[in-house]
């Protein structure tokens, strides 16, 4: 497939994340508590939907779509993560955002290692006062967490996304500047 295909392609499945970025935030809450364990799946799938606060927290004004699509990345990346560390979740929203990840990584190229190593190193991480472990391993920290979530998910109103070639290279260089 051609870069002109390639970017048809993205600029028709990247709004369809944004649109459904709460409704795929409230899913892995409704899937984690059949997957949640203190394991690397289990702090996979935490980072990757706490990097959600992390990132409301970042997101400066005008780049509204940027930063959602970088949550919509780190959220499947991190369903992917969770599937190779633990391959028995690989069921219903962990599965279909994992499968979406490989979307991303046609998309990133070389950057995606970057991308997976950076969410790794999420699990070490925290947002808005709460670590991945706590998060983890403590069911009040956890209840709380995915409490926020759903009413986050909720409220979620998805930017507009400029479908336009210009708009993917601008989503590359956000996520090479943010993956350092």
């Amino acid at each position: 497939m051609d870069d002109s295909a390639n970017d048809a392609r993205y600029l028709e499945l990247f709004p369809q994340w944004l649109r459904r970025l709460g409704e795929d935030a409230a899913a892995l809450v409704l899937a984690f508590p059949s997957v949640a364990r203190d394991d690397a799946a289990t702090r996979s799938l935490v980072a990757g939907v706490n990097y959600i606060f992390k990132s409301l927290d970042l997101i400066p004004d005008g780049v509204d779509d940027l930063g959602y699509m970088d949550d919509a990345f780190v959220i499947r990346v991190a369903c992917a993560l969770a599937i190779a560390e633990r391959p028995e979740i690989k069921k219903g929203a962990v599965e279909r955002l994992a499968e979406d990840a490989r979307a991303v990584r046609e998309f990133l190229g070389s950057d995606y290692a970057r991308l997976e190593s950076y969410i790794e190193g999420l699990r070490k991480g925290g947002a808005r006062g709460r670590t991945v472990e706590e998060i983890a391993t403590d069911p009040d920290v956890r209840a709380v967490f995915l409490s926020e979530l759903r009413e986050w998910s909720a409220a979620y109103q998805a930017p507009s996304f400029t479908r336009d070639p210009k708009t993917l290279a601008k989503l590359r260089a956000f996520l090479s500047a943010r993956l350092g």
